[in-house]
């Protein structure tokens, strides 16, 4: 006997259905609020040098002001050891007393040495409230553990940029073929700039090289050894993109 197309598929479908083992999906963070927590952003990503996924984000209490108006941020973080079929409870990795808050948090992965670098934007709103300093921690485990937070500003901004606009962007940085750490770093008075480490992150520098125009950005390495910036536009509707082919002297 013939079936009718239209059972076939509708019987397939549903067999496929009953088929289907792919987990269900999962909301690591969420943007609403949940509890005394107003709402979770500024997720980072990566894979640790043993494979497991460390996801990272701002768990943003009072509200879900941007650190210059928001006294309380935390950094919170959930792992999967088996490609992100499950994942951990969420951990808070980055904790100061109210008045204090940690933002914006970032990665970059040491292949060489197996170190994964967590950096987030830092303000006392009590004694220094406008004022962003720029920290870094870090994991040799694959993050079970980090490091205290050690503060890199001046190692990465000059001192004419102490009360201006500035953050590292969000996401991640990246490690070059030849090693070299880079990253982004906006100050909206002075320009994007890129910030690197040619030791394994034991020491910070910046590329005092403007790339204008610009704002958050993301920076990666074409397979031809090019550099390229991606930067959000201040327009709607586009983007901007810069490349260099001398390692971030000239764009």
């Amino acid at each position: 006997m013939l079936v009718p197309v239209k059972y076939f598929l509708i019987v397939s479908l549903l067999w496929l259905a009953g088929c289907d083992t792919r987990p269900p999906t999962q909301v690591l963070f969420t943007s609403e609020p949940a509890g005394e927590v107003a709402c979770y952003r500024i997720p980072s990503l990566v894979t640790a040098p043993d494979g497991t996924l460390i996801a990272v984000c701002d768990q943003r209490v009072p509200s879900c002001a941007d650190l210059k108006g928001n006294r309380d941020i935390n950094i919170v973080m959930r792992t999967s050891t088996d490609y992100g079929e499950t994942w951990s409870d969420l951990q808070v990795i980055v904790d100061y007393p109210e008045g204090r808050s940690a933002s914006d948090p970032s990665m970059i992965v040491d292949r060489t040495t197996g170190t994964v670098f967590l950096f987030f934007n830092y303000m006392d709103h009590d004694q220094e409230k406008g004022i962003y300093y720029l920290r870094v921690m870090k994991s040799t485990d694959n993050g079970k553990t980090w490091s205290t937070p050690e503060d890199i500003t001046d190692q990465i901004t000059k001192p004419d940029w102490h009360g201006d606009f500035k953050f590292i962007t969000s996401g991640r940085g990246m490690q070059t073929k030849s090693g070299k750490l880079v990253h982004t770093l906006v100050n909206l008075q002075k320009g994007l700039h890129l910030f690197g480490s040619d030791d394994h992150g034991r020491s910070w520098y910046l590329l005092d090289v403007p790339i204008t125009p610009g704002d958050e950005s993301k920076v990666i390495e074409l397979a031809d050894g090019t550099w390229m910036v991606n930067s959000r536009g201040n327009g709607a509707g586009h983007r901007y993109v810069h490349l260099s082919a001398d390692e971030g002297k000239t764009w």
